[in-house]
């Protein structure tokens, strides 16, 4: 379809008539991305508002199901790329985000701890030198006086602002421990998530294999195993071994939606019907 096609259909957008608007809605619609930027040249200039309404809940309609595709896409191809599933989440929120400025946040952190960094230091010295540079450098912290708060969940908005919830927090310090060959990853506790410093690499951990535990909310506190066992044991919680040992990306991003999903179900936001329709998707991958 030619652009002047498309311009002819938005001019459309501002009849009343519902049969009508139906029609030019389900044609744009068929268009997906190629319709956006007509649509969003159309806002600027219209002064109808009940057409600015109409561009607005279009041009969604089609950025939430690129949304759905890019998450269902991310998950069947592996979900290797924890960095990536926190990228889509946040265009959720944010479609119209710089991707590159977020790889480049994270990079700049990972590049401020190498330049410090001995490959001859042990585990720990590692840590310790990680968590300076982390939280007193870059100053990331916990967002403790807006703990439900969903920017908590967006990975731009927590690289922008440093605060966050222990799920992000942990992600951002997992990523970028990993760009520095620090076998770092996310623990799905219950009620919380820390990471565990594993002794290698591979996907399924012999609980042995897990030299120590980091608490990413309260300025990478090391923990030990029996630290986490009394926690479990605190909640009255059998001691499961998916509670304390590594999960996978889809597991994350899952544990994710489900913390924004909480949040806009509690607020009554329309939010919440997407997000279930995100959090069902990666589920779905996890079940099969």
């Amino acid at each position: 379809m030619r652009k002047e096609e498309i311009d002819s259909l938005i001019k459309l957008l501002d009849d009343p008539d519902h049969i009508i608007f139906d029609h030019v809605q389900t044609k744009l619609l068929s268009l997906g991305e190629l319709a956006i930027e007509p649509l969003e040249e159309a806002w600027e200039q219209s002064f109808d508002a009940l057409q600015q309404q109409r561009i607005e809940d279009i041009v969604h309609i089609i950025q939430f199901r690129q949304n759905l595709q890019s998450l269902d896409l991310w998950a069947l191809s592996g979900s290797f790329d924890l960095l990536e599933g926190l990228i889509i989440i946040h265009k959720y929120q944010y479609p119209d985000c710089d991707e590159q400025k977020i790889i480049n946040q994270v990079e700049a952190i990972k590049r401020e701890v190498w330049l410090q960094m001995h490959y001859s230091m042990t585990p720990v010295e590692k840590v310790r030198l990680f968590n300076n540079v982390f939280y007193n450098t870059e100053g990331f912290s916990g967002n403790i006086r807006n703990y439900n708060d969903p920017q908590n969940s967006y990975i731009g908005q927590v690289l922008d602002t440093r605060k966050g919830n222990p799920v992000l927090l942990s992600c951002i310090y997992s990523i970028v421990a990993q760009k520095l060959d620090m076998p770092i990853y996310g623990v799905n506790l219950p009620k919380h998530f820390i990471l565990a410093y594993t002794d290698n690499y591979q996907t399924n951990y012999d609980e042995n294999e897990i030299l120590f535990y980091i608490n990413a909310f309260n300025r990478g506190q090391v923990l030990g195993k029996h630290d986490v066992l009394s926690f479990l044991q605190q909640l009255k919680l059998p001691r499961k071994p998916e509670y304390y040992q590594p999960c996978s990306n889809l597991q994350i991003i899952e544990r994710v939606l489900t913390n924004l999903l909480a949040y806009y179900t509690e607020n009554s936001s329309p939010k919440a019907i997407e997000v279930q329709k995100m959090r069902d998707i990666v589920s779905g991958h996890l079940n099969k």
